[in-house]
């Protein structure tokens, strides 16, 4: 099955490729070739807009296993400074890291939401970019071909009118003639009877 952007292409291929119709720089498009690239724009659109959408849909996937992974690091973090008792100078530096390490969970989790967050309004962006391209290439060829089709009509027109002329031109023409020769005719002198002939 063709993508839609090389359905496209054909498009184009076949309006650059049309044939001219004599006298004019109009083009003859062949309808039902053009109906066949539009079934297959209809068909190809949906899993184009699918796959977009299964991008979003991994995406989230990602996001989530981000935050399960902060969750995490904050649990451990919680869990080893909550195991600390001793108030001895161990103790204090076991809770200083254990607050460093909780501070640094902390900024890992919010760069990491950051990241995830640009990440899916960019494939966002993207998607509806992309969807957007290729509805405005679809309207854009549809419209040409169609301008192509009405142009070349109207030439056919054109071309009628000028040889329904040519033809009413060559009857009055030949009518005239007919009548120039009539007078012609009628005034050439009868021809004189010998007189055998008039006996």
């Amino acid at each position: 099955m063709s993508s839609v952007r090389e359905t496209l292409d054909k498009i184009e291929n076949m309006v650059v490729g049309a044939s001219r119709v004599p006298f004019t720089e109009k083009t003859l498009i062949n309808d039902n070739e053009l109906v066949h690239y539009v079934e297959e724009l209809r068909n190809d659109l949906p899993k184009e807009l699918n796959r977009a959408d299964e991008i979003m849909r991994n995406q989230a996937k990602i996001i989530k296993q981000a935050e399960e992974e902060a969750e995490e690091i904050k649990r451990k973090a919680r869990e080893y400074a909550e195991s600390i008792t001793n108030e001895n100078e161990l103790v204090k530096q076991a809770k200083e890291k254990a607050k460093a390490i909780v501070q640094q969970a902390q900024e890992q989790e919010k760069e990491i939401m950051e990241r995830t967050q640009t990440n899916a309004i960019q494939l966002q962006t993207n998607a509806d970019a992309y969807a957007n391209q290729v509805f405005d290439q679809l309207i854009g060829h549809v419209n040409g071909t169609f301008q192509g089709v009405r142009q070349a009509e109207a030439g056919l027109q054109q071309a009628l009118n000028v040889l329904q002329q040519a033809k009413m031109q060559m009857n009055q023409q030949a009518a005239r003639q007919q009548e120039q020769q009539q007078p012609q005719q009628q005034a050439q002198p009868r021809q004189q009877l010998s007189p055998a002939q008039r006996k």
